[in-house]
């Protein structure tokens, strides 16, 4: 049967919304596995809006789901409507909109807040035992929500490859269990089925990023395969 995969979005750029290479490679693996895609995102304001040419804020308020709707294609539904029910997986690109408009990570860290809605969502495919896919900066979702999941956020040393690997202390300090890996590689935390890759928080091509993707993916749509 095919399988339906809900992908949450956080607006449309790096900087202040979902990585448009990450949802990208993660569209197109599901694609080629042959699962159908049903794009959501909270129909919030951002937090901010980037300048992407200065990396700087600009006086702009712009809409989450309309501006996920530039990668969904206009294809995208609110995530209050989202019904886990009818969906067999969820999985959630990185960018700084993860840590600016899904949750306040970027302002707070451990300490954050997520986003009422996208808590639900999680918790949601959780109690279901349904498999959730997190790539990027989106792990430290679980690592607020889910006491004692295992993710990856990438390496814990911090160096040029990996600047962001403080983030792995953090998920730490939350009670989690930090598991280092590679760009191309995943790690699943059986338990909670729950898939987890690093993506862009290593410097990292593009090929790399999209390999380590599409792994978290065949993952993701194996344990959709096998659930009861």
């Amino acid at each position: 049967m095919v399988k339906k995969v809900a992908v949450i979005l956080s607006g449309c750029g790096v900087y202040d919304g979902s990585e448009i290479h990450e949802a990208s490679a993660v569209l197109v693996h599901l694609s080629r596995d042959g699962a159908q895609v049903a794009f959501f995102a909270p129909n919030v304001t951002q937090m901010h809006v980037i300048d992407h040419t200065k990396g700087q804020p600009s006086d702009e308020k712009r809409n989450v789901l309309v501006e996920s709707a530039r990668i969904a294609r206009g294809d995208i539904q609110d995530l209050d409507q989202l019904k886990v029910g009818e969906l067999d997986a969820l999985i959630i690109p990185g960018g700084f909109g993860v840590a600016k408009n899904l949750s306040t990570w970027a302002e707070n860290g451990k300490n954050c807040t997520v986003s009422k809605a996208v808590e639900d969502t999680i918790k949601a495919f959780h109690a279901a035992k349904k498999p959730i896919g997190l790539c990027c900066i989106s792990p430290i979702l679980a690592a607020k929500i889910l006491p004692g999941c295992e993710v990856t956020v990438g390496q814990d040393q911090e160096c040029e490859r990996w600047p962001h690997a403080k983030t792995a202390d953090a998920v730490k300090e939350l009670g989690c269990k930090h598991i280092n890996r590679n760009v191309n590689e995943i790690h699943l935390d059986a338990r909670y089925k729950l898939v987890t890759s690093c993506a862009y928080m290593c410097n990292a091509p593009a090929h790399e990023v999209y390999d380590g993707i599409g792994k978290l993916v065949r993952e993701v749509l194996r344990l959709a395969r096998v659930h009861p």
